[in-house]
């Protein structure tokens, strides 16, 4: 909360635009959406131009990887921690009681929403200040291209530049209720007697984590 404060002026704080952006539509009509809606293009703006800047080399795609990094609901849930933005929330009573302030999607919009309501009132220059000091050593310390790449990319490459067959997945099973499934799927890699699992809540997700396991014993064994 206190490092919320020091970067944020008082009259700002005082605003009907911050009370705005901090209200979640639990708890009051007058919630922080459409807000969030515009700082999600304003958070955008600000990261894309700091990227363009920072790395006149990098290609668009790299650019596009880069930025989904930084500006996901989990990185914008982490800023959001850091800076206990999660005090100042205000939620109705079921919100509160089910620990809506420590919510990832609930921190990820009222930090979009707070950004959003900076532009409003102080402008892009002011926006853009908060944006880049929040962010900090993520800036400094960027992700490599190779890094971004998601698992069953890196893993296809991997193979294909050693002239390694393509790895083939497979569902093996689907639990729970349809609103709270688990997936497990196989990746296999039959040239080289390799077969790994992985079990997430989307059958995209749990091949992902099969092909992150496969790329350890691949790469492990035949860099």
């Amino acid at each position: 909360m206190d490092r919320l404060k020091k970067l944020l002026a008082p009259e700002l704080m005082a605003t009907d635009t911050f009370v705005r952006a901090i209200t979640h539509r639990s708890a009051d009509g007058r919630h922080n959406e459409r807000m969030e809606f515009l700082g999600d293009s304003v958070l955008g703006l600000i990261i894309t131009t700091e990227l363009y800047r920072r790395i006149p080399r990098a290609s668009e795609g790299y650019l596009s990887r880069l930025r989904a990094s930084l500006v996901n609901e989990n990185a914008l849930a982490v800023i959001a921690t850091d800076l206990g933005l999660g005090d100042f929330l205000r939620l109705g009573p079921g919100e509160l009681k089910s620990g809506g302030f420590r919510r990832k999607s609930i921190l990820a919009d009222a930090l979009e929403a707070l950004i959003g309501c900076i532009y409003l009132e102080q402008g892009i220059k002011e926006a853009e200040r908060f944006v880049l000091t929040v962010y900090g050593a993520r800036l400094h310390d960027l992700p490599t291209e190779d890094d971004l790449k998601d698992p069953k990319s890196r893993l296809q490459e991997f193979l294909q530049s050693r002239g390694f067959e393509l790895p083939d997945y497979h569902l093996l099973g689907i639990e729970g209720e349809a609103h709270r499934q688990t997936f497990t799927a196989e990746c296999v890699i039959e040239a080289l007697q390799i077969r790994t699992q992985g079990i997430a809540g989307s059958r995209r997700k749990a091949e992902q984590e099969a092909a992150a396991k496969a790329f350890q014993l691949v790469s492990a064994n035949h860099d």
